[in-house]
């Protein structure tokens, strides 16, 4: 019998609440997930885990780049991660958004979170 390992998610959440609440639900929903504050702590990540299928940022971050940013830094670096942004504060542009990435607006429900991912994984 053939088992696939979980796939791996990169949440990066400056909101210390929604970014614990939101990878425990991907973790209880089976996913690998890895945690970033901030931009940069996401790309230190990324380099390092060559396992990450799906980045899930929010915009509005401090730091060096905010989550538009980050995500086209990712789909120019690592082609075949999907994208998803989430934002309480605005809805980015359609040529803001990184190719082929979802935009979900919160407040958001883990399991639309959760079918998104499905969606992106085909």
């Amino acid at each position: 019998m053939i088992t696939q390992s979980p796939v791996t998610v990169l949440v990066v959440e400056d909101e210390a609440f929604l970014l614990f609440a939101i990878a425990d639900e991907l973790r209880e929903a089976g996913y690998d997930v890895l945690e970033a504050s901030n931009a940069d702590q996401a790309i230190s990540l990324l380099e390092v885990h060559q396992d990450i299928r799906i980045l899930f940022t929010d915009i509005d971050m401090p730091g060096s780049m905010d989550g538009l940013r980050l995500s086209a830094a990712v789909r120019d670096r690592w082609p075949p991660v999907k994208i998803i942004v989430t934002s309480g504060k605005q809805q980015p542009a359609r040529d803001a958004m990184p190719s082929g990435g979802v935009f979900l607006p919160k407040p958001y429900a883990a399991a639309a979170v959760a079918a998104t991912i499905q969606g992106l994984l085909g």
